[in-house]
């Protein structure tokens, strides 16, 4: 969902109420619930969040909006990437001059050409980070952590 002041991340877990909330001005990342979406939010599907970069004109949310199941590892879908939209967190480029602009303009286009690359893979369920092997050889308290943990 996007606001002129932050964009939420909602959950798509069955009966998961958490949103992630990023100001869009202070950058700040808090966690919220569903019911503090606005309903004049522009809301649309993605499938994760790459990250964020900061260019010329400011800080930019890249999100994942296509992605294609190429395998699965022990019952969990392995996706890959295949298209993203670079969200930026100013609502207006009026503070910059025409060569910064240019600059943004080119930084932007360098970012998007790395993202038409094959390779950006993921898994919602599954480690890909660590090797099978690696993973073997970890602790039983590793094996319990969340991904992000890890």
């Amino acid at each position: 969902h996007i606001t002129p002041e932050k964009f939420y991340v909602e959950a798509c877990d069955d009966g998961a109420d958490d949103v992630l909330a990023i100001d869009r001005v202070s950058t700040e990342v808090t966690l919220t619930v569903k019911k503090d979406v606005p309903p004049s939010a522009v809301t649309r599907p993605i499938f994760g969040i790459l990250g964020t970069i900061r260019l010329v004109a400011g800080t930019y949310l890249i999100v994942i909006t296509k992605r294609k199941k190429v395998g699965e590892i022990f019952g969990h879908a392995i996706w890959k990437a295949t298209d993203f939209d670079i969200l930026s967190y100013k609502k207006t480029m009026l503070h910059l001059t025409d060569i910064q602009l240019q600059d943004n303009k080119v930084f932007l286009s360098m970012l998007n050409h790395v993202l038409s690359v094959d390779g950006f893979y993921f898994s919602t369920t599954y480690d890909l980070t660590h090797t099978l092997q690696r993973l073997a050889n970890t602790s039983p308290e590793f094996q319990e952590m969340s991904l992000l943990e890890r």
